[in-house]
C-alpha cells in the first residue's frame, strides 16, 4: 500500500475506450503523432485512475437535517432513531417516493461523486426493508445513467422496519426467504449486506442471512463494529465475506483475525466525523498487521453526506495515521477488490479500461493535503470525459 507506483514524464495512449500503452512521453508523443491522436494536456497534473467508492448509501431522496440539528444540540445517534429519525426516515421518504424521483437522485448522487473523482461507486439499497420497494430501489440504481459506473448492492438487513419491530427474527425470515431470492431471480445485486451491531442485528441473525445469501450466490458484505464489538469481524472471516466495514470499535484480536483472512477492511472516516465522535478504525494497526485496507465516503443522508474520497483520505491521514500513498491506494486498487473489479478498476496500465483522473496538482501528495479543496480538473471513463472543471 506504501508503494503507489509513481511515473514521471510520462504519457498514456488511450483507443477505444482502453489503455494501449504507457511509458515515457517522447515514445507516447511519436506514436500519437502516427495514429493522429487527439492529444490531452496534463502538464502541471497529476494522473490517478478513477477514484473508487466501495461503500455508500448514495440512493436517498433527501438529506436528513432534522436530525443533524438534533446531532448538533447533542442527541446520540440511538436517541435520534428512538425519535424516529435516522434510517427509519428514510425509509419513510424512500416509501412514498417514485421510481423516477429515485432514479433521479441517484443520479445527482452520482454526478457529485463524479466531480470529486469517483468513476466506480459501490451502491446499497436498505432504504425500502419491505420486498417491492428494496426491488425497487436496486432497480433505480440498474436504470440510471451517470457519470460513474455502480455496482449495486442488497442490503435488505439495513434496519428493523416498523411493522416488524416486535418480531425482528421473522423480519430476518422474511428477508431471507423472500427479499434475497427475489434479488437473485432478477439478477438486481451482486453482493448482499447486513447492519450487524448492537442496535441493529445480532451475531445469530446475520448468520442466517450469511448462510441465505451465499446458498444464492451472493458476495458477503458486512456493517461491522461501528458502536460496538459483538463479534460481527469473526463472522465475517469465518464466512469468507469480502469486505468488513466500518470496524471503529474492534478489538486486537479482531485485527489479528482480519491480517490473517483475505476479508477486506473497509474504513469510513466521514461517519465518526459527522457524528461529533473521536474512536476511528484502528488502520495503522490493521495495515501493519497486514490487513488490506479500503477507504469509502459511506456516502448516506444521515451519518455521512459527502461525496468526497478525497476528503476521506485527507481525514484517513490526518486522524488515522495512514500515508498518502496508503491512501491513494485505499480509494483505486484495494477499493475496486472490495467490489470485485480488480481486473477493470484502480489501476493504470496497458490493456485496462481507459478510467482516469487528473487532478490540478504537481504530487499525489497534494490530493489529500489540501482538505476539503475540490483539485479535480479532468476525469474519463472509457476514453471518454465526464467531467470538467468548469463544465464539459
Amino acid at each position: 500500500m506504501s508503494r503507489p507506483g509513481v511515473l514521471t514524464g510520462s504519457a498514456m495512449l488511450v483507443e477505444n475506450g482502453r489503455i494501449t500503452q504507457v511509458g515515457s512521453a517522447s515514445r507516447i508523443e511519436n506514436l500519437t503523432q502516427a495514429k493522429k491522436a487527439k492529444e490531452v494536456d496534463a502538464s502541471g497534473c497529476v494522473v490517478v485512475p478513477g477514484l473508487v467508492d466501495c461503500h455508500t448509501h448514495l440512493l436517498f431522496p433527501a438529506p436528513r437535517l432534522s436530525d443533524y440539528e438534533k446531532r448538533i444540540g447533542g442527541a446520540t445517534y440511538e436517541e435520534i432513531a428512538a425519535s424516529g429519525g435516522g434510517i427509519l426516515s428514510t425509509v419513510k421518504a424512500v416509501r412514498s417516493s417514485t421510481a423516477a424521483g429515485l432514479e433521479a437522485a441517484a443520479a445527482r448522487s452520482l454526478g457529485l461523486m463524479a466531480s470529486h473523482g469517483t468513476l466506480l461507486a459501490e451502491a446499497k439499497s436498505g432504504y425500502g426493508l419491505e420486498t417491492g420497494l428494496e426491488l425497487r430501489l436496486l432497480r433505480a440504481l440498474h436504470r440510471v445513467n451517470g457519470p460513474a459506473e455502480v455496482v449495486p448492492t442488497c442490503l435488505g438487513a439495513h434496519a428493523i422496519p416498523p411493522e416488524w419491530k416486535q418480531n425482528p427474527d421473522g423480519y430476518v425470515a422474511h428477508v431471507c426467504g423472500e427479499l434475497l431470492p427475489e434479488v437473485a431471480r432478477h439478477k438486481l445485486a451482486e453482493f448482499a449486506d447486513i447492519y450487524c451491531d448492537d442496535t441493529a442485528f445480532s451475531v445469530e441473525q446475520a448468520a442466517r442471512y450469511f448462510e441465505a445469501a451465499a446458498k444464492l450466490g451472493f458476495g458477503l458484505k458486512i456493517h461491522a463494529s461501528q458502536f460496538s464489538s459483538i463479534g460481527a469481524v469473526e463472522l465475517a472471516v469465518k464466512w469468507g465475506a469480502l469486505s468488513a466495514d466500518h470496524l471503529e470499535a474492534i478489538e486486537p484480536s479482531d485485527v489479528e483475525l482480519l491480517a490473517r483472512s483475505e476479508t477486506i477492511a473497509v474504513l469510513l472516516p466521514v461517519s465518526v466525523l459527522h457524528l461529533g465522535l473521536s474512536r476511528y478504525a484502528p488502520a495503522r494497526s490493521l495495515i501493519d498487521a497486514g490487513s488490506a485496507v479500503a477507504l469509502a465516503t459511506d456516502f448516506n443522508p444521515g451519518s455521512s453526506p459527502t461525496p468526497s474520497l478525497p476528503l476521506v483520505m485527507s481525514l484517513a491521514c490526518a486522524q488515522m495515521r495512514m500515508s498518502p500513498a496508503e491512501a491513494l491506494t485505499a480509494v483505486t486498487i484495494n477499493a475496486a477488490a472490495a467490489l470485485r473489479r480488480v481486473e477493470s478498476a484502480g489501476m493504470l496500465a496497458s490493456g485496462r479500461p481507459a478510467d482516469f483522473a487528473l487532478f490540478n496538482v504537481q504530487d499525489y501528495r497534494e490530493i489529500p493535503y489540501y482538505l476539503g479543496a475540490n483539485l479535480l480538473k479532468l476525469s474519463y471513463r472509457a476514453g471518454k470525459p465526464v467531467y470538467r472543471q468548469g463544465g464539459i
